[in-house]
């Protein structure tokens, strides 16, 4: 190796590096403005993990029940049958409207159910609860089996509790009000009718809030169903179940609670245990002055029932049949006993919310 070579090598100095350094920094141009840190979202900005599981469902949350599962504000949800099958219009809408009210007037969130063009909606628009109400008995009532079939096909429907429920818990709704429970049919043990409500229940877990099973169908079996099932019957402020229209059916309550407190920790204590992942049916007994008196209620219900068989009506069209004969039987007083039990129960399914909300 030669000098030169030497010299080749020569470690440079310190300040023929910052020489170099500067020649550098002149051809690159001035450094670039630091990034700035972009602050994190707030939690309560990111959806619920129950609202990123609904919409992986394909299930549509009103913007208001959206805010209030992920803010933690208490949702009640309510079936859309009873607006479209269950009454006529213009009594229909005004019912809906004012059962909605009641939740709200009760510190909680309403979410009428219902498929809209093949979407499963968990919160309706005044405009589509309007649109289910005119609609009448022309939209397809839908069951829990039904809902794929009406997705496929772009269906507008109204969800009976069984679809109702499934749809409810699945976006993280914990509390459901409805007017009456499904169940075991008149002469179900020949005809083999039972509601779809029963099997949903045992493995949906929610509270549903209502009058009892409804008044047309068998009700001691209807309980036997249930008790098979695994889901609990709770009787609210009395010792009997009462029997929708009839604050007494005659048969004793497997549970009683004498208010949403105590309803509250028995949910709480059910959904907690997980037990085979189903419900609580908390039965409200119908409002005094609004009740029909059990001898009368019941031999309207056979007169009505007796004219649905007559009538061919079975399946799915049988209970609203039955319902608009009762409501003719009646003069109307059937009607408006179900527009008083419905709005009884929304306030106490309200309260209910508001306490399991309370307990985390």
């Amino acid at each position: 190796m030669d000098h030169r070579d030497a010299q080749v090598l020569r470690p440079l100095g310190v300040e023929a590096w910052a020489a170099r350094l500067s020649v550098l920094a002149a051809h690159l141009g001035p450094p670039p403005p630091p990034t700035p840190v972009l602050p994190h979202p707030s939690p309560t900005s990111a959806p619920s993990e129950a609202a990123l599981a609904a919409a992986a469902a394909g299930i549509a949350l009103h913007p208001d029940v959206a805010a209030a599962l992920r803010n933690g504000t208490p949702v009640v949800a309510l079936e859309s049958t009873i607006v479209a099958h269950g009454m006529p219009w213009p009594a229909n809408l005004e019912t809906a409207l004012a059962v909605e009210g009641v939740v709200r007037a009760g510190g909680c969130v309403p979410a009428t159910v219902a498929v809209l063009g093949g979407v499963p909606t968990v919160g309706l628009t005044r405009a589509q609860l309007e649109g289910i109400a005119r609609g009448g008995t022309r939209v397809k009532k839908v069951s829990a089996r039904d809902l794929g079939a009406a997705m496929a096909a772009g269906l507008d429907g109204a969800t009976t509790v069984a679809a109702t429920a499934l749809l409810a818990a699945r976006a993280g709704v914990r509390v459901f009000v409805t007017g009456g429970l499904g169940g075991v049919h008149r002469g179900g043990e020949k005809s083999m009718d039972v509601s779809a409500d029963l099997d949903v229940l045992a493995r949906t877990p929610l509270a549903v809030v209502c009058a009892g099973a409804k008044s047309v169908l068998d009700i001691p079996r209807t309980l036997e169903a249930l008790e098979t099932r695994g889901v609990p019957v709770v009787a609210v402020g009395q010792a009997t179940v009462p029997a929708f229209f009839s604050r007494c059916s005659g048969c004793a309550a497997p549970a009683r609670v004498d208010s949403p407190a105590e309803a509250a920790a028995l949910v709480a204590a059910h959904l907690r245990l997980g037990l085979g992942g189903g419900g609580v049916v908390l039965a409200v007994p119908c409002p005094p002055g609004h009740e029909a008196a059990a001898a009368a209620a019941e031999a309207a219900t056979a007169a009505a029932v007796a004219a649905a068989e007559a009538a061919g009506a079975t399946g799915a069209a049988a209970t609203p049949f039955i319902l608009a004969a009762l409501s003719e039987a009646t003069c109307g007083q059937s009607l408006a006993a179900n527009i008083a039990l419905i709005k009884n129960n929304a306030a106490f399914g309200s309260a209910l919310a508001v306490a399991l909300g309370k307990r985390g």
